[in-house]
This record gives structure tokens, sequence and C-alpha cells, in this order.
């Protein structure tokens, strides 16, 4: 006793604003529920398990620990089944999955001799026995954190709803194909409820999200509502509406109708009655959930290193069917298992390393691989039968939600979420995480070059870079292989119409061969509007796409939620056939070639674009700069007056808005064939002498210096012909363009934004299925029914 009063300095009495953990190890899976409890640290309020409490020790000092143990109490057969007050899982007042209950006990412990203490205990000193009260009081973080997810989704009517004003200018909003209007962001859209405008959503604290137009829109006309394209249903609670004044998601009552002032329609959406085609859909709806989930089938449980549960949370699976095939690419494997120990990550994490995402990482990491927690669980139906279900323990990833959501509009929330969009905001976290040390970026092996090319009616093209983590591929129904199938249906359907069976009316579905889908990628596009710099007028273009890189994993995401006319959302009932070899070397970019001439950067050979006099008068009377004027109209190439005044709003505060425009050289440059010719017989390849020749004005003594000493910071890719727009990372993995099917995610359901996901992943020779705790040999692997496709290259 007199060593614990030594260290009463050590012990704090939560204060109200302290996150007390309780539930779970900070850096492991361990509970109060494991063999050797829980400590919680009596000054920090971090849990840690047995095997890890010293290494907390040894980095803070702190000495007191509040051990926690429970032990399972005896069932009571005729237990009754508790009212769920909240809908959730896991927590306080929601669901009770008839778990069995704990009884907890507790003692203090002083490290490092471990001496422990009983609790409670009159002997205590009165600061110990006030702060352990508190700590056994009050909710843990864990779970406050998970209630508070689900209880901020509440949402209030406007107080705009009602008499909201919408202007009469003429504005009618098509079912896709959006863009922000001041940018080229084509995700996280708002359309704003007054005026029609299309623009981008909040900028978010890690630099991801839209560029905050949508926003600032307000912040200028004080238009208060918005709506989030993409989640327009008829539910009205379910539409995403923001009000600006309000600063909150919001219900509009009038929704409907304000949404038909600018062409959509709701009434197509609002039924009372099942229609044929919704009954076909219900019955594919069910056929989905019994096939994706493999149910009635007798799945043979697993367990062991990488085959461990993960826990829904409550709409978590999304999060862990992505996590499980993602752990098992070998980037992940090795950067956050193989090479990163517990200790390691902890020792590097602050203060809290709940949250530190490396920690969580490798704390995810570790209890997905090491087989610790995969512990088979029993059969509750029987108290006689100890054979094993094929559901286990698993583990909680609630601390990495918490730290890979934190403040993310949708992720940080209990709903639902799209499975693409949750992997490529978690890729981009990682890639954060990793900027100062590339060389161990797992996010790399998921990355590649996308290279458009660009070829207008004058013949000269233009191309485009960029860097992707996903290829995502539409779908072409077009070229069903089963098209006879189908027409065969349809006639039958017609001839005996409602009589048909309840077994009858589920409609086979067209099956599309995944090389279709690839070859609709790279398939020449015909572009209308396009802007030639060539002729300085708007004409046609042909685009086509390829890839200039293979990365180690290609994720591919197969489009099937689309919008049909009157903005009713659909999701398409399609078979892929996935071979489980794909070859894409054909989709291979070479950039620009022999030949080609790339567009001139402005219309004129000799001045930038001219502005509009119009345009600029217009302006300067509304008191702007006569200068920051004509930079509007060139920046715009002339669209109009709305459009050059939304440039000054964004660009009003650049640096160089007071510089004078300066005239631009053409970018093309003619090579001359003799040259070209002549550094091709030294062996050199003809595209990067071809690229050599142009960047040193055609000097054949300079551009073999430029060919073996090129410029300080040029890559290897940049030695490839392209635009003089964005280059891609020459850093990125590369190979040939040979892949192996390593798993897949699949979705139930009609929206992204409901249902279930489920993946599945080829490990030790045969098929396994991840849904959520379950995991199993899949006997009946739906590999059609894919909506992401993870692929593995090998260059064998």
């Amino acid at each position: 006793m007199d060593l614990l009063r030594s260290y009463l300095s050590r012990v704090r009495i939560p204060e109200p604003t302290n996150r007390i953990y309780k539930e779970e190890c900070c850096i492991s899976y361990d509970t109060p529920k494991s063999e050797g409890g829980l400590f919680v640290d009596m000054n920090s309020f971090l849990a840690f398990g047995k095997d890890y409490v010293g290494w907390n020790y040894e980095k803070s000092g702190n000495p007191v620990y509040l051990h926690i143990k429970e032990t399972q109490k005896p069932v009571s057969e005729d237990r009754p089944l508790k009212k769920p007050t909240l809908l959730a899982l896991g927590v306080e007042g929601g669901f009770d999955n008839n778990d069995p209950e704990f009884e907890p006990s507790f003692e203090i412990v002083i490290l490092p001799e471990y001496l422990a203490l009983p609790f409670p205990s009159v002997e205590l000193p009165e600061k110990v026995r006030l702060a352990v009260d508190s700590v056994i009081m009050n909710t843990g973080a864990e779970k406050k954190e998970q209630v508070a997810a689900w209880t901020t989704d509440t949402k209030i009517i406007s107080k705009h709803a009602m008499d909201l004003k919408q202007l009469d200018i003429g504005v009618v909003v098509p079912p896709s194909g959006w863009k922000c209007e001041k940018c080229d962001k084509t995700e996280n859209l708002w359309l704003n409820l007054t005026d029609g405008s299309i623009l981008c959503g909040r900028r978010n604290w890690d630099g991801s999200g839209g560029n905050d137009h949508a926003v600032n829109h307000y912040n200028v006309t004080k238009y208060p509502l918005a709506v989030k394209l993409g989640t327009i249903t008829a539910d009205l609670e379910a539409t995403d509406v923001y009000s600006y004044d309000e600063d909150a998601s919001v219900v509009d009552p009038l929704l409907a109708q304000h949404m038909q002032h600018f062409g959509i329609d709701f009434s197509s959406l609002q039924k009372t009655e099942m229609t044929t085609a919704e009954t076909e859909l219900d019955h594919n709806t069910n056929f989905d959930w019994n096939r994706i989930q493999e149910s009635g089938k007798e799945v043979v449980p697993l367990s062991g290193s990488g085959y461990t549960g993960l826990v829904n949370l409550g709409n978590s699976c999304y999060l862990a069917a992505t996590m499980q095939v993602v752990f098992s690419t070998h980037g992940f494997c090795s950067r956050y298992y193989k090479h990163q120990s517990l200790k390691a990550a902890f020792d590097m994490a602050p203060a809290d390393p709940t949250v530190d995402l490396n920690m969580q990482l490798t704390k995810l990491a570790h209890g997905l691989l090491s087989g610790k927690y995969s512990i088979p669980a029993t059969k509750k139906d029987d108290a006689d039968d100890t054979s094993l279900s094929v559901k286990q323990v698993g583990i909680s990833p609630r601390m990495f939600k918490s730290v890979i959501a934190a403040k993310h509009p949708e992720f940080s929330t209990m709903r639902q979420q799209d499975a693409l969009e949750f992997f490529l905001h978690f890729i981009d976290q990682v890639e954060r995480i990793n900027t100062g040390n590339p060389n161990f970026d797992p996010s790399k092996s998921f990355k590649f070059g996308v290279e458009e090319r660009l070829q207008c009616s004058s013949g000269k093209v233009t191309y485009n870079r960029r860097n992707d983590y996903i290829l995502s591929l539409n779908i072409p129904l077009h070229k069903a292989t089963n098209k006879k199938e189908l027409q065969n249906f349809e006639a039958v359907k017609d001839a005996m119409g409602k009589e048909l069976s309840s077994d009858e009316i589920v409609h086979p579905r067209p099956r599309v061969s995944l090389m279709d889908c690839l070859d609709c990628f790279s398939a020449p596009e015909e572009l209308n509007d396009f802007y030639s710099t060539a002729l300085d007028a708007k004409t046609t273009a042909i685009k086509t796409a390829g890839l200039t890189s293979f990365p180690d994993y290609l994720v591919l995401h197969m489009r099937k939620f689309v919008l049909e006319e009157g903005w009713v959302p659909k999701k398409l009932d399609v078979y892929i056939d996935i071979p489980d070899i794909v070859d894409i070397s054909h989709m291979r970019s070479k950039g620009l070639r022999p030949g080609e001439e790339l567009l001139p950067d402005n219309a004129s050979s000799d001045d930038v674009v001219k502005a509009d006099e119009y345009i600029i008068s217009q302006l300067v009377l509304m008191g702007f700069n006569y200068l920051h004027c004509q930079k509007a109209a060139i920046n715009t190439s002339n669209a109009g007056v709305e459009a050059a005044t939304n440039w000054l709003f964004d660009h009003m505060n650049d640096p160089d808005i007071d510089e004078p425009i300066i005239k631009e050289q053409k970018s093309s440059l003619h090579v001359d064939q003799s040259k070209l010719d002549t550094l091709v017989s030294f062996g050199i390849e003809e595209e990067v002498a071809w690229k050599a020749l142009q960047e040193t004005g055609g000097d054949i003594e300079k551009a073999t210096e430029w060919i073996f000493n090129p410029p300080p910071g040029l890559s290897n890719m940049e030695t490839t012909p392209s635009s003089s727009g964005s280059v891609a990372d020459d850093a990125l993995p590369d190979g040939k363009g040979r892949y192996r099917l390593l798993g897949f995610v699949s979705h139930i359901g009609t929206s992204t934004h409901c249902g279930h996901y489920v993946a599945h992943i080829y490990k030790d020779g045969r098929w396994v299925i991840f849904n959520d705790e379950k995991v199993g040999v899949s006997q009946d692997l739906p590999i059609d029914m894919g909506y992401l496709y993870f692929f593995e290259r090998f260059d064998g």
C-alpha cells in the first residue's frame, strides 16, 4: 500500500472530457474477456493487454493500472430477450444477439513489479478509489463513439424548405454526366435548389473531397439548400440535402417539387404496388442474397493465420470485405505485418496510439494475419452440440474505423457505404502517411498510369496523363453472350403475361465477358464540342485510353449502378464472365508517336487566345480590374460572362493575378526525319529520339547529350513523348500485363448505400468466403456477381 501511495501523483481522476478505454487494448485485440484481461492506465486511461502493458510502462513511466477481467456467467435457459431501444448492434439498448453474459472483476496492479491489490477495498487511498470508480462507471470511449455515430444521423426539417425561392432560368438537369461548373470534379457534386448550379462539395480536412465551390457559391448568393447528386431517391430522409445556412444535413419535405423544377421526376419512384419488373427485381435480390452469401451450403469453417473474421459494427461490412482482400496482398501484408511489429509501431506512435493510423493499420494486420484471434465459435442452438460454427469470435475493427474515418462526413457514420469509395479513401490515407517514405508505401502496389489520347478533326493530337488506383469499367449489355436465351424468355413472358409463376418470373441475366468490358475502356469515343486550339473552334475529337504501367494489383470496378431517364436509379442484373487469368498487354499506351503533331497550346502561333471585348466590358461594369477581366475571358476560352465571373471569384487571390499576360509559343515542333533516322541508327528508341529532338530544337548534338545526360529531375517516363501537361509518376510498379484473380467483393442490394458486402479470396489453393465474422471454404463461388475484382500481376 505504501508503494501505491508513493505513486498517487501519477493517478488521475477522469474528467468529463477524458476518453476512457476499457473495452479493448489500444495495440491489440485483447479485451477483458481475454485470458490476461485488460489493464487501464490510470493516468492516460488507455487500455493494454497483458502482453503489451509493459511496453506502455516503458514508454510512459505510468505505474498504476486497473486490471479488468471478465468471466462468463452460467447461461440461464429462460433468459428473456430484451427489447431494443436503439438501432444498433453490440451497444447498450441495441439489439440483443443472445450472447453470453460476463461477470467483471477488478484489481489494482502496480508495474513493474505487477503487484496486485484487491478492489474494492477501504484500505485503498481515496484518490485511487474515486479514480477507479469513475473509470468503471463511465461508458468506454469505444462504445461511446459507436453510439454517437448511430445517434448523429437524426435530421431536422430545414427552415428554408417550405418557402424556398427557385429561379426560373430554364435549367434542366440531366440524369448523368455531371461535372462541377467551376472545376473538373465529377464526384461529390451538389445541386443548388435555388438556381440549379452543380458544384463540388467541401474540401476535407486532409485535402481530399471537393474544392469548396458549392459552399463558396452559397457565400456569394446566400442560396441555402443543395442536394447531393447520386443520392436522390424516393425516400426523402435517405436523400442527402444540406443547408448551408443551418450548417447541417436536413430534410426537405418538398424535395420532389423542388427537383421537378429542374426536370427531375420523382413520380416513377413513388409506386404503391409492385409491377412485374419490380417482382422480378425482388426475386433476383433474394437470389443474390442466397447466392453471394452461399446460404444453404455446408460451408466448412476455417481458422488460423489469414482466416480471421471481422465483427460487423453495424453496416460495416463494406469495410470488412475490402480490408480482407487488401490485407491478402503482399504489399500490405509485408508493410504492416511481416516487416513491422506491434512494438515498433507503438514506439513510433504518439502518446495516444488510438488516433495513429500507422498503429491501427499494424494492429489490424496482426489481428487478421497472426491467427491469434481466429477462434472458432461453437454452435449455440444445442447445449450438447460442441461442433464448430462457420462464424468466429473474430476481431472488432472499432479503433481502425474511428481513425480511418475521422472527420469524414460519410464513413464516420454508421450508415452503409460504397465499398469502392471506401477503398479509394483508404488508399489515399495510406499514401498520405507514407509520403516521406514512398519505398515502403503499400498503396503504390495498386497505382498505375492512365493516358488519354485526343485527336481532333485537324489531325493533331494531345495527350493527358493521370494516376489512378482503380479501373472503372462500363458493362456493354449489347455484347451479352446469351442473347438468344434472353430473347426467348421475353417472348415467353409476352405470350403468357400475368400467368407466369413466381419461379418462372426470375429473369435470366445477360452474361458479358470481362474482356468486352476492358475493350470498352480502350474503345474510341467521339467527343462533341471539343475546342481545338489548332482550328480555334469547337469540333469533334476522338478519345482513346490506355495504361502507361501495369500495377502489382489491378482493381476492376464494374459499373453496375446506373441512372435511367427521370433519375430512376437502377442496378444492372448482369453476370460478368471472369477468367482466372487476364492478359491486358494490348492496353499499354506508348505516348506520342513519330509523325504525330501536338495541338498548340493556344489558338494563334504568335499570340495567346484573344479576350472577347464584350465579356471584358461587362465585367469592368461590375467593378473588376481590366487586366483581371482579360485573364478571366482568356482562361475560360471566352465561354461567357458567367463563366468569366466564376473564374474571377475563384482566382482573385492568385499570386500572379496582377502579372501581365505573356505571349506563349506553340508546343509542337517539326522534327527532321533524317536527324531522327540518325539517332535511331545509334540504337536509340525512336520515341525517345523524337522527344529529344523536340526538346533541343532539332539540334542533333544537343539531342544526343539530352538522351544520355537528361536534365535534373527528368524521369525515364518523361522521355516518352507526351503533352506538355502533367506526367505520370515514373516510380510506379510495372511489368507484363498478365494477371491472376486474387479475390473479389460482391454486393447484395439495390444501392451501394444499402444491402450487404461479402468477400471471396483465393488462399492456399482454395476459394474462401469472408462474410463478416464468418470464414469458410467456398462451396458455390459467385465469381460472376462481383462488384470489385482484385487481380494480381504475375510475370511468368
